[in-house]
C-alpha cells in the first residue's frame, strides 16, 4: 500500500471520528467506548499492513454469497 493511501486513509478516519464525535450527542462513556474501539481497530489494521501481524488477515467474518460466489 503506497504512503499516501495510508496517509489519507488516516485522515479521513480521523475526520469522521472527529465529526461523530463532535457532532452527534451520546454520553461520555459511549464516546470514550467508540475512540477506543477506533484506535484499536486502526493499530490492528496498522499492524496488518506493515506485516507485523499476519494472522489478521486470516480472520473470516461470515461467508460471501454475493453474485455466485460461493462457487454455485
Amino acid at each position: 500500500m503506497p504512503l499516501l493511501q495510508l496517509v489519507v486513509v488516516l485522515i479521513v478516519v480521523g475526520v469522521l471520528l472527529g465529526l461523530v464525535n463532535r457532532y452527534i450527542p451520546m454520553a461520555g462513556s459511549i464516546k470514550s467506548i467508540l475512540n477506543a474501539v477506533v484506535v484499536i481497530g486502526v493499530v490492528l489494521w496498522l499492524l496488518n499492513v506493515f506485516g507485523l501481524f499476519p494472522s489478521l488477515s486470516a480472520i473470516h467474518v461470515g461467508k460471501l454469497t454475493w453474485l455466485g460466489a460461493n462457487g454455485a
